[in-house]
């Protein structure tokens, strides 16, 4: 018989990082404003939240880290928005913000959502962080909560 675990999107016991890109701050904004009502709805203490800023998509992954090593969290969530200009720049971006997240987790095995969105236009992040279900930071914590659990799940702990 095949074994099948599902951990729940719940943030009851949870530390959670939130870090959020300043660049392109209406947008990220919006993303934290986002994940923060989910993590509080999914029953994250106020106390066991953090908020985390820097300047742009390639310093969320050395933020994530950080915040796993010294803030000992169950879960990271990087918010970032990075839209496409006249240059190459924005593949390189996209590229090494996608690249450093995912090696965070898997490095310290902390789960780290990738909350971070890569448009053509701001009228497209707008559609993405805008308020109920299309807001991708809500997604993001959504991702990181089941992560978090699904990783204490097959630790056989409690979740």
């Amino acid at each position: 018989m095949v074994s099948t675990h599902h951990a729940p999107c719940d943030g009851h016991g949870l530390k959670v990082a939130v870090v959020r890109s300043r660049f392109n701050d209406l947008v990220t904004q919006r993303l934290l404003d986002g994940a923060l009502e989910t993590l509080r709805a999914k029953g994250v203490a106020e106390g066991d939240l953090t908020v985390v800023e820097v300047p742009g998509a390639v310093e969320l992954a050395f933020a994530a880290r950080l915040a796993i090593s010294h803030l000992q969290v169950d879960a990271v969530v990087c918010l970032g928005v990075v839209i496409r200009g006249e240059t190459g720049h924005y593949d390189h971006v996209c590229r090494v913000a996608a690249d450093t997240i995912s090696r965070v987790a898997l490095e310290t095995g902390v789960p780290v959502a990738f909350g971070v969105l890569t448009c053509d236009k701001l009228e497209q992040a707008l559609a993405r962080s805008g308020k109920g279900g299309g807001n991708r930071g809500g997604d993001a914590a959504l991702a990181a909560l089941e992560m978090a659990n699904l990783r204490r799940l097959l630790a056989g702990r409690r979740s």
